[in-house]
């Protein structure tokens, strides 16, 4: 008697090693199985931040803020190019008015009065800038210089608007 409870014992014992071993090694492969989609999407990850930071140095090129040449010629004139790309921009922007189209634009707004959106501020004398009306819109280059007082003037160079669909 004492055998066959023993035997019976062994028996439960191996087939309940067996089951946890089925068990866990289903359980181990499957967190095996996310671990390694994970490190997949992480090495896409990787790679479009990779590409996205190549886009932007290319970019980055035409900024007034990466071009040394253009500080460097700034700061012969001893003009401080610490946040001049941001007054240049509060100086286009605040051209803007609700009665009357911003005089940076030569084009006369249709529904509304031209305003100037966005700002990119090429070099030490270029700048380009997306203006719209609400309803029409379109691209104006404009050319600016900083005087040593600090006070800057603008002169649109060409524009164009974009053919309504």
């Amino acid at each position: 008697m004492r055998n066959k409870i023993l035997m019976y014992l062994f028996i439960f014992t191996l087939l309940f090693t067996i089951f946890i071993y089925v068990n866990d090694k289903r359980i181990l492969d499957s967190r095996q199985e996310k671990i390694e989609s994970l490190e997949n999407q992480l090495e896409q990850s990787k790679n479009e931040l990779q590409l996205k930071a190549d886009n932007n140095s290319a970019e980055d090129y035409f900024n007034l803020e990466q071009n040394d040449d253009a500080l460097n010629y700034f700061q012969k004139k001893g003009i401080a190019t610490e946040g001049l790309v941001a007054k240049i921009q509060d100086a286009i922007i605040s051209k803007n008015s609700n009665q009357q189209d911003n005089p940076l634009v030569p084009h006369a707004g249709m529904e509304g009065s031209m305003r100037i959106n966005k700002i990119k501020v090429l070099n030490h004398k270029w700048i380009i800038a997306d203006f719209t009306d609400g309803n029409y819109w379109g691209e104006v280059f404009l050319s600016y210089e900083v005087s040593k007082e600090g006070e800057i003037s603008f002169n649109p160079e060409k524009s164009f608007l974009y053919p309504q669909n």
